[in-house]
């Protein structure tokens, strides 16, 4: 026995299958959707009563392909869609045709420094050593769009680091941005999927200006951690005078609905050595004690 191989399986592989199926004699019966393999039935997965199984696989496929990557965790950057890049910051302000359209694209070049600023912190987490496992550490997740999130991975792209893109399916086009790696590019449809995704692995958050969509990620981060759901991390808010003028987080505390400790919670940067900086420091002084136990627990 001992010269002989086991094999590894004895039933074929579905994609065998999958061909097998495929390549079944033309008869009226196997001309029908009803004949098909239920996987191979894209009319069958698109109904409505297999939303549930179209959730598992949305949440399975990334974390498989995550995994297989050897990602350890990721540091996550949030921000807007239409902040843009300091080269192109000029044509939007010349193609503005009213005084009101002008005015805020002068606001948007003012802030094309925050691309700058994202492309920088992402230079900076795409350095970090692997951990003793081997698994990558503070690999750089985006939505995979554009503006702040193309920054960030273009930053990763400058230090020959690769970077997670997650986008989702929109009324209008969101394609990837050129500098997310193809093999780590994932798109949704579900947007309570993709936030997941965002912060399964995430060690770290970067949250620059942004609109609805920057808000709905930043909040739900805020909340989980905040009723312990989610072990503390460090969360950076860049820009503090765009999020003090945009949120009064103080009028919160004032009006009793949020405490005056949930203010530790985040923290303003405005340059990404400062940022990168506090997560360094943030970690050297907390490690794993505070993944391993939640808001509150001592």
């Amino acid at each position: 026995m001992a010269d002989r191989k086991i094999p590894a399986r004895i039933f074929p592989p579905a994609k065998d299958d999958a061909a097998a199926a495929k390549a079944a004699a033309p008869l009226p019966q196997t001309a029908d959707p009803a004949y098909r393999l239920a996987y191979q039935d894209p009319d069958f997965l698109l109904r409505d009563d297999l939303r549930p199984v179209r959730f598992q696989l949305e949440l399975l496929k990334p974390e498989l392909l995550l995994d297989e990557a050897g990602i350890g965790s990721t540091f996550v950057f949030y921000g807007s869609a239409r902040i843009p890049s300091p080269e192109s910051a000029d044509a939007i302000v010349a193609a503005a045709a009213t005084d009101t359209q002008r005015r805020i694209a002068e606001r948007l070049k003012a802030k094309a420094v925050y691309y700058d600023e994202a492309r920088e912190l992402a230079r900076l987490a795409s350095n970090s050593p692997a951990g003793a496992d081997g698994k990558r550490q503070f690999v750089v997740c985006s939505g995979g769009g554009p503006a702040i999130m193309e920054a960030a991975n273009r930053g990763a792209t400058d230090v020959g680091a690769e970077s997670v893109g997650l986008n989702i399916v929109l009324p209008f086009e969101q394609a990837p941005n050129a500098y997310v790696t193809p093999h780590l590019s994932f798109n949704f449809h579900y947007f309570a999927l993709r936030k997941m995704h965002f912060l399964l692995r995430a060690r770290a958050v970067a949250v620059f200006p942004g609109g609805f969509g920057t808000f709905d990620e930043m909040f739900e981060l805020l909340t989980l951690v905040q009723t312990g759901k989610m072990a503390m991390l460090p969360i950076l808010l860049y820009g503090k005078e765009f999020w003090t003028r945009v949120i009064d987080f103080d009028a919160l505390v004032e009006e009793g609905v949020v405490a005056p400790q949930d203010m530790d919670l985040f923290r303003y940067c405005d340059t990404a050595a400062e940022g990168w900086a506090y997560v360094q420091d943030w970690y050297a002084q907390n490690g794993e004690r505070r993944f391993r136990k939640g808001r509150g627990e001592k």
